[in-house]
C-alpha cells in the first residue's frame, strides 16, 4: 500500500479538512477524488449547519482517508465488531457525553474512511458514476459527524432528505431514486451505539 502526501484545504473558511489518500487506486482511477472529497464535505457541513440553523463553527476539523477494503475492514472489525469491509465509515470525535472544546481550540469532528473496492463495486451495480457515489458517501459520513443517524425510520429519512438536497447541489442525482439498491453509508464507526 503507497500513501501519498495529504491534501490539506480550508474550504469555505469554516471547516479545514484533510484528505489522505492511502489506497493507489483512487488516484489512479478517479484523480479528482481528493477534490471531490472536499468538496462533497464542506456542502455536507454548510447544509448540516443551516439545517441546524446555526452559524459557522471557526477552527472545525475532520479528515477524510481514502483508502482500501482492507483498511476499512480492520477498522470495521476493530471497532464495530463486524470482519467484512463497507463502503464508509465515520468516526466522531466528539459525542453527546464529552466535555465543551475549550474556547479558541478547534472543535474536531472526526473521521471518514471510505473503501475504494466497495464503493467502486456498488458504483458499477447501480451503475452510476465513480464520482457521485464517493462524493454521497463523503456526505453520509460527514453528516455522521454532524451528529445525524439513521437508528430510526424519522431519523433516517431526515438523514436521506438532507443527503439527497446536498447532492442536488453538487448536481449529483438522487443515489435512492429509480431503485438502484440500498446507497447508505454502513453506520458511524464507533462503538457507543453497537
Amino acid at each position: 500500500m503507497t500513501e501519498t502526501e495529504p491534501v490539506s484545504l480550508t474550504t469555505s473558511g469554516a471547516v479545514n479538512i484533510d484528505v489522505t489518500i492511502t489506497c493507489p487506486l483512487w488516484a489512479e482511477t478517479l484523480p479528482t477524488a481528493p477534490g471531490l472529497s472536499l468538496d462533497a464535505a464542506d456542502a455536507a457541513y454548510q447544509a448540516a449547519l443551516s439545517h441546524a440553523k446555526t452559524d459557522n463553527i471557526p477552527g472545525a476539523e475532520a479528515s477524510i482517508v481514502l483508502a482500501d477494503d482492507t483498511f476499512v475492514r480492520e477498522l470495521n472489525r476493530d471497532f464495530r465488531g463486524q470482519d467484512k469491509a463497507t463502503n464508509v465509515l465515520s468516526f466522531p470525535a466528539v459525542g453527546d457525553d464529552d466535555p465543551d472544546v475549550p474556547e479558541g481550540a478547534p472543535l474536531l469532528l472526526g473521521d471518514i474512511i471510505v473503501a475504494f473496492e466497495t464503493a467502486a463495486a456498488e458504483a458499477k451495480e447501480q451503475d452510476k458514476p465513480l464520482a457521485d457515489h464517493l462524493c454521497h458517501l463523503v456526505v453520509h459520513g460527514m453528516l455522521h459527524l454532524l451528529g445525524f443517524e439513521h437508528n430510526s425510520d424519522i431519523m433516517a429519512d431526515a438523514m436521506e432528505a438532507l443527503e439527497i438536497n446536498v447532492l442536488a447541489d453538487l448536481d449529483i442525482a438522487n443515489p435512492y431514486d429509480g431503485g438502484q439498491g440500498d446507497d447508505k453509508g454502513d453506520d458511524k464507526g464507533d462503538d457507543k451505539d453497537e
